[in-house]
């Protein structure tokens, strides 16, 4: 059994994608839990109601469209974070720096609680005019410990993976990853469940590009094949996406793609405007940054170029990250990557460079190779320069000059990219290049229409008219004018909840804290508890907060909790309530009358500071003793709890020591710069903190090989004011007068119209699911395929085209593999003619007979006869033992046997496999092919060989070379070669060729059953 069930993704305008595919025996697997830009947490009750019940779940790519709403699921959903996801480990990686991107750089991403819950949970909620409450977005720590728990796999190996503690027994079931292209760790998979060979294959790419390589369909490994590799082919069912089903490829494939960016680039450049590219953080970002990097590095400085005179900038708040773990990925990349970093470190190895000391670069990793430098690898930028900071991307948008800015996001809805735009717009000479359709197949405008679309939609409709600009190559190319139209922007800015909001806040966290407990969560961390809000300045200006229970924090059940915190905190308690302890309890008490008491009360009290241990003593932090370069390569960025690490109150100031600006000697005071130049060389006492929100993860470095030291200022440096309680979002809308230019490179990765229509037909899936896409374009897909499976002119014949299913958002449909099965029966004398034979512990063997029509009445007759004569031999042999038995046994065993005589039943006939008759056995025997059963591994062969004294050894790939003469090879669809070495027929005599050939031969077809028609 197999029912699919498009979540999101499916027929909409929404490139979120969520799917549930629904096996055998209740196994539920969720792929993907992807989210718009919008970020409604509408679009996720539907996965919230199937929480309960899966099984597992798969993630495909690290982009918003399929892992968005990952974070929000774990910290918000019970039972979540209990089912295992499987990812490649790219996608583990460059998802949490994705995801850590998105909650720093928008309010959005935290929801807004749905009006409907506020007003269940609180009675209050009518007083109050649109609150827009935020939830309490996961922190950098949550989401590094949520992509902890994901199970990280490669390519090509098959994994049983396991099931949720509520799931049922998975029965065998068998996920592989393939290479889907399009992203660095981007996945196929193919689910194997009893007779059901599932491919799921959404947003892949075949076209092989700079940095990845194409999809594995194909097999490569002969050369230029057209054949699809055997375990993706012909499966029950291909669930595939439709998305840029209607477009053309563009005529010169990527060397054009790549020439038309750069040439739109120069012409921009040359008049000294701006360009900006909007892309992703973690995803197809590798692609963009490695093309114009190593376009700058191929420029001639003595050239007139204009390229050479422009800066390139890649500005997002976590992509330093992003490309660090991409310098430790290159083998997910494409081979001519690999090629590159390994010619780049034979060419670092033969140059002798000198000793270094603990000042050198290894010791310094600010130390970056200078431009032009031959230490460079395909991801260590020497021209590209990291921002991280919105007060860096203000200060180079300050001055005019000629600049490429890659920002993120493509949707122009968060992110840097839409803090770019509005400073460039009202300029005509810059440019805006699109690199993908973020329109999403949005035909009308709407309300919920963002900057990225709207964009889209004045570039096809080109209403301004149109520049058609020469390139060098000689190729002419159209820029887009936008003619001073009014773009308008819409802003949402987080500010705290008033006393109102928040008595509405708190009970609905309850109310939360209740289904909670009621799911029988294992504990109570996912939600924030009702007193959390009163209480953080309180739990944190407390000089004894150490000393509190934190593990029962947050397992109040509504708001009469607050007395129980106060009780332990002690803090909001009177002073004979608390006696000698108000010295450390109550701030601004520093005297005590200790006259008249007694016991403790006379002594001043200390409180010894809880330190976490076990059996082996105290629990050591591996986070105090990284490098910098490490701190945000284990988990993500921010560890543990020291510095700004710390969650301060609403209103709450820091600590000096914790404010990571104290200087190591007098005189430093508050020189921010200075004092991180001073801290780089103090080794591992420099705040975690700082360095994980630094450009690149080190201070001062800003990819372009150098520091900043030369052309920053100290505020750059000055952390942005975040409200870390309780709040709400506000939004403000404003309009900018547009001049620029907008272009469009489809630099989206995705397959294309002819991929889809020639690829598919390869595959040869039984049953077809196509999703991912707009209506039209799934439409248009679905349209060709019928017409290939129906060339008849006119109606479509729907019952020719049944395995085509084009489901919508939560349609659920049924695409199990179609079986027929019938019941024959044999009969004895072929029985006693089989002949089984033995493979890998499996019986196999072949039968050939002649089938025919056996009534019921017949066969039961027989069976009749068959059992008194039984009943007659075991009643003599009971007699000729026995002598003395009396007649009266023997009229009672006669009766027994007449009355044992079955009815006859003449209503039903039973098809019977019998003895092929000696006339029609010879022409049967011709007709038949003999056929090779079983799967030859030339690692077993080699064992077998060795042991029987032969030499055996691999050569290359899929060879195995045996006495130096005989070579067996295998190929991906499992075709087993055999072929022998000879110069003359001298060596043949001499070596025994003949010998060791046969011996070959003999040991394959040892490990295979042959089965034949005789």
């Amino acid at each position: 059994m197999f029912n699919f069930t498009p979540l999101l993704g499916a027929q909409s305008s929404s490139p979120a994608s969520q799917s549930l595919l629904e096996l055998d025996g209740g196994v539920k697997i969720l792929v993907d839990v992807g989210w718009d830009e919008y970020f409604d947490v509408a679009k996720l009750r539907s996965l919230e109601r199937h929480v309960p019940t899966l099984s597992l779940i798969l993630l495909t790519h690290a982009t918003s469209s399929h892992l968005a709403a990952f974070a929000h699921c774990c910290k918000h959903f019970p039972l979540f974070t209990k089912i295992p996801v499987y990812a490649t480990t790219p996608v583990i990686s460059l998802g949490r720096t994705l995801l850590q991107d998105i909650y720093t750089s928008t309010p959005l991403a935290s929801t807004i609680i749905p009006s409907s819950s506020l007003s269940e949970s609180s009675y209050s909620y009518s007083s109050i005019s649109s609150p827009n409450v935020l939830l309490q977005p996961p922190t950098t720590e949550d989401i590094a410990h949520y992509f902890s728990l994901i199970h990280p796999l490669k390519y090509s190996q098959p994994h049983q993976p396991l099931p949720s503690p509520f799931s049922p027994p998975l029965n065998g079931l068998t996920i592989t990853a393939y290479n889907a292209g399009h992203t660095l760790g981007g996945t196929i998979w193919h689910l194997q469940h009893g007779m059901e060979s599932i491919v799921y294959a959404v947003d892949w790419n075949q076209i092989r590009e700079n940095v990845f390589s194409g999809a594995a369909w194909l097999d490569t490994t002969g050369g230029g094949s057209t054949e699809v590799i055997e375990q993706l082919r012909k499966p029950t069912a291909l669930v595939c996406s439709t998305k840029g089903a209607a477009r053309v490829p563009l005529a010169g494939g990527r060397k054009r793609r790549d020439d038309l960016l750069l040439e739109m680039i120069r012409t921009t450049v040359a008049k000294g405007g701006t360009v900006l590219i909007p892309t992703d953080t973690s995803a197809r970002v590798l692609e963009l940054a490695y093309v114009l990097e190593h376009a700058w590095r191929k420029v001639d400085r003595n050239s007139d170029n204009p390229i050479k005179y422009a800066q390139l900038y890649l500005a997002s708040m976590n992509v330093g990250s992003s490309m660090r773990h991409a310098r430790s990925m290159l083998e997910w990349m494409d081979e001519n990557v690999v090629r590159e970093f390994e010619a780049e470190t034979t060419k670092a190895a033969a140059v002798k460079r000198p000793q270094h000391k603990r000042t050198d670069s290894r010791q310094n990793p600010s130390r970056e190779p200078e431009p032009n430098s031959n230490y460079s690898g395909p991801f260590d930028f020497q021209y590209v320069r990291i921002l991280e900071r919105r007060k860096q991307v203000e200060k180079i948008l300050s001055t005019k000059a000629p600049r490429v800015i890659l920002a993120s996001d493509c949707s122009l809805n968060w992110g840097f990219s839409r803090d770019i735009l509005r400073r460039i717009a009202a300029d005509p000479s810059n440019l805006v290049i699109l690199t993908e359709d973020c329109g999403f197949g949005r035909e009308m405008e709407g309300p919920e229409d963002g900057v990225g679309v709207t964009l889209w939609r004045w570039f096809q409709e080109k209403r301004d008219g149109i520049a058609i600009e020469t390139g060098s190559d000689g190729h002419n190319f159209e820029l887009v004018h936008t003619g001073g139209r009014e773009l308008e922007f819409r802003d949402a800015e987080r500010v705290p909840l008033d006393q109102k909001e928040l008595s509405v806040y708190q009970q609905y966290l309850a109310t939360q804290r209740q289904l909670h407990i009621s799911m029988q969560t294992a504990d109570g961390t996912n939600m924030e508890t009702s007193a959390d809000a009163l209480d953080d300045t309180s739990s944190t200006s407390s000089s004894s907060s150490e000393e509190s229970d934190s593990d029962k924090q947050g397992k109040a059940l509504n708001t009469s909790a607050t007395t129980a915190h106060l009780n332990r905190n002690k803090t909001g308690l009177s002073g004979e309530t608390l006696g000698i302890n108000a010295l450390l309890r109550q701030p601004g008490v520093y005297d005590y009358d200790v006259r008249g008491k007694k016991g403790r009360e006379q002594m001043f009290p200390f409180v010894t500071k809880r330190r976490r241990g076990d059996d082996f003593g105290e629990l050591i932090r591996p986070e105090d003793y990284l490098r910098a370069e490490e701190r945000d390569d284990v988990d993500g960025q921010g560890f543990g709890e020291d510095g700004q690490g710390k969650q301060l109150g609403l209103g709450q100031k820091r600590k000096w020591e914790d404010s990571g600006l104290r200087g190591s000697g007098e005189g430093e005071g508050l020189d921010g710069l200075d004092g991180l130049k001073r801290r780089r060389q103090q080794g591992p006492n420099i705040n975690n903190s700082h360095l994980a929100n630094s450009s690149n993860g080190i201070p001062g470095t800003n990819g372009h090989g150098g520091t900043e030291d030369d052309d920053s200022d100290d505020d750059e440096y000055e952390p942005e004011e975040t409200i870390s309680g309780p709040s709400k979002v506000i939004f403000k809308t404003t309009s900018v007068q547009t001049n620029l230019k907008i272009a469009y490179v489809d630099f989206a990765g995705v397959h294309d119209q002819r991929s889809l229509t020639m690829l598919i037909p390869l595959i040869q899936p039984r049953k077809l699911v196509l999703i991912g896409g707009t209506s039209s374009e799934t439409r248009s897909l679905a349209n060709d395929f019928f017409q290939k499976l129906n060339p008849t002119p006119g109606s479509v014949n729907q019952k020719a085209l049944k395995d085509i299913y084009t489901p919508e958002n939560k349609e659920t449909i049924n695409a199990s593999v179609d079986t027929n099965s019938w019941i024959v029966k044999l009969s004895e004398a072929l029985v006693r003619r089989l002949k089984w034979q033995k493979v890998r512990g499996l019986g196999i063997v072949t039968v050939m007979g002649n089938l025919a029509a056996t009534a019921q009445e017949n066969q039961k007759l027989a069976d009749a006869a068959a059992t008194r004569k039984k009943q007659k031999l075991l009643k003599r042999d009971a007699t000729e033992a026995n002598p003395l038995v009396d007649e009266e046994q023997k009229t009672a065993a006669a009766t027994a046997l007449v009355e044992s005589k079955p009815e006859i039943a003449n209503d039903k006939i039973t098809p019977t496999l019998d003895v092929v008759p000696a006339n029609m056995a010879a022409a049967t025997r011709s007709v038949a092919q003999p056929l090779h059963v079983g799967d030859l591994r030339l690692a077993d062969l080699r064992k077998i060989l060795q042991a029987a004294g032969h030499t055996a050894e691999f050569r290359g790939e899929g060879t195995l070379l045996i006495d130096g003469l005989v070579a067996v090879r295998k190929s991906a669809t499992g075709k087993v070669e055999v072929e022998a070495f000879v110069r003359d027929h001298l060596e043949l005599r001499s070596r025994n060729l003949d010998t060791s050939f046969h011996a070959v031969k003999k040991r394959i077809y040892e490990g295979l059953a042959v089965i034949t028609g005789g």
